[in-house]
């Protein structure tokens, strides 16, 4: 019989998540001290950028009374969900990834159950803002009686609410049965069935995607078809009182368009490489799984270059000028 040194099992117990349960424990992730810093220090400056970018929109459009409509109601809803991407999902997912999870099973499904919700209702308000400017393209006359304020927060509500429900579904028998699928203690995994998977697929990626490109090439049309008809000077009567309209609509479309790009270039790599299978696109796992989380970085940069009023908004709020009684009147347009 071989006896082991005290040495020899320090040294065997030392790699394991929970040294106390030596057979049920898992390893820790084998990986270079340096690479896992690095990793860290970069997603944490991201995730931070992220918590203040947004709560800066959160603040502008929540605060001053110009910003209130429609549009960035729906703005509103993509910047909290954003907001909570940075604040909670990057962290959290950071632990997950680099070392133990010690948070125990309950958070752990609670912890994906938040972020399914997170992303579905990211996608469910994208949807809305296509809708939003089709309307405001294709129907300028009656945009602003079928499209209120009002109706717009009902819309978000509804869309945070319907994910909620829906995503409770995926991961109802995790919250039944705390851990059932994790192999070891220190293990943090959710595993959806094929079936439902493939199926929350089409609902949560392929059928938004379908809408936002057919509302968007409709948009697109309206407006090609909108500035030849300014270039030739028409002077239609039902031209003539839409061309005001449409010309800050148009523009308003112009930049959710790139929003909405640049939402399509970060989520589809994602969700293709879910569909393909984690073994066709093994080392470009990583860099797809972290470009999803990067679109609530680029946001409210997409923001910064192509909205007047977010950088004025961001210098009357780090002055501190919002403080001011009546700043909320504030003409930020």
């Amino acid at each position: 019989m071989q006896f082991r040194s005290p040495i020899d099992l320090l040294s065997q117990t030392a790699d394991l998540c929970f040294p106390q349960l030596v057979n049920d424990s898992c390893r820790k992730p084998a990986s270079l001290l340096s690479d896992t810093m690095f990793l860290h220090v970069t997603l944490s400056c991201i995730s931070l950028i992220t918590v203040v970018l947004n709560l800066i929109i959160i603040i502008s459009v929540s605060h001053f009374r110009q910003l209130h409509t429609p549009t960035n109601t729906l703005l509103l809803s993509l910047a909290v969900s954003d907001f909570l991407v940075g604040l909670v999902s990057m962290p959290v997912d950071i632990l997950r990834k680099t070392s133990c999870w010690y948070l125990g099973d309950f958070l752990c499904s609670l912890f994906m159950y938040v972020s399914y919700i997170i992303t579905s209702a990211s996608v469910g308000v994208m949807v809305l803002i296509s809708v939003d400017r089709f309307v405001a393209i294709c129907d300028p006359l009656h945009y602003p009686g079928r499209v209120t304020e009002r109706r717009a927060k009902v819309c978000v509500c509804l869309c945070w609410l319907i994910s909620a429900l829906y995503n409770i579904i995926l991961v109802k028998d995790e919250l039944i049965q705390l851990g059932m699928h994790n192999s070891c203690h220190g293990e943090c995994v959710i595993f959806v069935d094929s079936i439902i998977g493939t199926l929350d697929i089409v609902i949560t990626f392929i059928a938004p995607v379908f809408v936002i490109v057919v509302l968007y090439m409709r948009v697109f049309v309206v407006a090609v078809s909108q500035a030849r008809a300014m270039r030739s000077h028409v002077t239609a009567v039902t031209l003539q009182l839409s061309v005001a309209t449409k010309k800050s609509e148009l523009k308003a479309a112009r930049t959710l368009g790139v929003l909405v790009l640049v939402f399509l270039l970060c989520f589809c790599p994602y969700y293709c490489f879910s569909i393909a299978g984690t073994e066709l696109f093994d080392r470009f796992s990583e860099f797809v799984y972290y470009l999803f989380f990067f679109n609530s970085t680029l946001n409210p940069l997409i923001y910064t270059l192509l909205y007047p009023w977010f950088r004025k908004a961001v210098k009357l709020i780090v002055t501190l000028q919002i403080l001011k009684p009546g700043s909320c009147e504030t003409n930020i347009l």
